[in-house]
């Protein structure tokens, strides 16, 4: 975990959702696991990461892909607590 002055969002957020945490209802879980992009929004993610990885991306479009970098991880964290959540209340995921 990075000291406090290197704290992410993602990284607080990361405390708040730790899967180990306290648990979703079922139904919350099964919520949180459909949750996905639009696929409009998904391929301008994936024009944006093609940018970046060939260096031509410009200042405003790294900072709109950082931003849906750091929401993929809070969905990334809500699913992992929301498969946690289920397998512990016995539900099917």
């Amino acid at each position: 975990m990075p000291d406090t002055t290197t704290i992410s969002e993602a990284d607080i957020l990361e405390k708040l959702l730790a899967p180990q945490a306290s648990r979703l209802n079922p139904e919350a879980a099964r919520f949180f696991l459909k949750l996905k992009f639009d696929g409009e929004t998904t391929k301008q993610i994936r024009q944006l990461l093609r940018k970046n990885n060939r260096g031509t991306i410009n200042a405003p479009e790294r900072i709109t892909l950082e931003k849906y970098l750091r929401i993929g991880i809070l969905l990334d964290l809500l699913r992992a607590k929301a498969k946690v959540s289920l397998k512990n209340s016995g539900s099917a995921v």
